[in-house]
């Protein structure tokens, strides 16, 4: 452990061992050619070498911490990342190292989150890839016809790999910043009936939906972009509903001059554990929500990014006895 170690400025520290090995020096000289009676140079020798033991002993641990960082810099070099160096001080060099290490934590997430994108999209893009090859081997070695029903499932497997695609792009351009935004007041119940409109060209005959909103509401954002956000809740509300089911839309005055939208279903629900989770990229809900409905995990991301350079907020929650209820606040127009 350093002596000099609780001191937090290092200007301070270099003084203290600049004077601390004059002092010595000087000191040791006389001694040596006053009192042992030693020749001048042998005193001088003696009282550097004092002067450099003292040094050794106050600046010890004030450099290991830049000596521990250029190591671990090379081992990230090589690709070794997560590695931490020792904080042995207080002082500039103390504060350089514990940014060095929250640097390279978040260069090991970054890692983690790349290799993590990389293996999900691989699986996302195998999946309609693998079908896709699969029907289309079958219709080449003349195993099945290319009927109607081949043919559209080969393009529902087209438009699950485009959808894909457009997600990716539109989360890498969120990330990066470089998503501009139109601004401007717009009707909030016109949104949600484009929305649902949209919605009814896909969904069963069986679900219904419902819509209550005041035609007068007005938020503050980018149209083009909250439709998005909206199209994905009711998509995922359309994909959970039960046969038959119905989807509700509401959207009301909130606090603070804020526009509350809401999506409801009535499918199982989300699990209390994965409340959290869902805006996560590639997060698909486990158990009785599944998987298997054909989303990728990136749509709830993607609208949780808009919502929130927008400045607003969205939140999943249980609906009793089940169901999800799903929460969108927006910035309101001003009058």
């Amino acid at each position: 452990m350093s002596p000099l170690r609780s001191l937090s400025s290092l200007k301070l520290k270099l003084g203290i061992v600049i004077v601390a090995a004059v002092c010595i020096t000087a000191v040791a000289t006389i001694v040596a050619v006053r009192v042992l009676a030693l020749p001048s140079i042998v005193g001088a020798a003696v009282g550097v070498a004092l002067a450099l033991a003292c040094v050794q002993l106050l600046a010890r641990g004030t450099t290991k911490p830049l000596r521990e960082m250029a190591a671990v810099a090379t081992a990230m070099a090589r690709g070794e990342h997560g590695r931490q160096v020792a904080v042995t001080s207080s002082d500039e060099v103390g504060e350089l190292a514990r940014a060095f290490n929250r640097m390279t934590a978040e260069l090991a997430e970054t890692d983690r989150l790349r290799r993590d994108l990389v293996a999900n999209v691989s699986h996302e893009l195998r999946t309609p890839l693998g079908a896709l090859q699969a029907v289309l081997e079958n219709v080449v070695d003349g195993v099945s016809e290319p009927d109607p029903e081949t043919l559209r499932t080969m393009l529902e497997q087209t438009r699950r790999l485009g959808r894909l695609v457009s997600q990716l792009l539109d989360l890498s351009r969120l990330e990066a910043g470089d998503q501009p935004f139109d601004i401007h007041p717009f009707g909030v119940r016109d949104v949600l009936e484009g929305a649902a409109r949209e919605a009814r060209l896909h969904a069963p005959e069986d679900v219904v939906f419902s819509i209550d909103a005041p035609r007068e509401l007005r938020a503050a954002g980018d149209p083009e972009r909250i439709h998005q956000v909206v199209t994905n809740l009711v998509e995922n509300a359309v994909r959970y509903s039960p046969r038959p089911g119905h989807v509700a839309l509401r959207a009301s005055s909130g606090r603070d001059h804020t526009v509350t939208v809401e999506v409801d279903d009535e499918g199982p629900g989300i699990a209390e554990d994965e409340l959290d989770h869902v805006f996560e990229r590639f997060h698909r809900g486990e158990g009785r929500r599944g998987s298997d409905g054909g989303g990728a995990g990136l749509g709830l991301a993607i609208a949780r990014w808009i919502v929130e350079l927008h400045g607003g907020t969205i939140r999943a929650e249980r609906r009793q006895p089940h169901g999800s209820h799903m929460v969108v606040t927006l910035p309101q127009a001003r009058s």
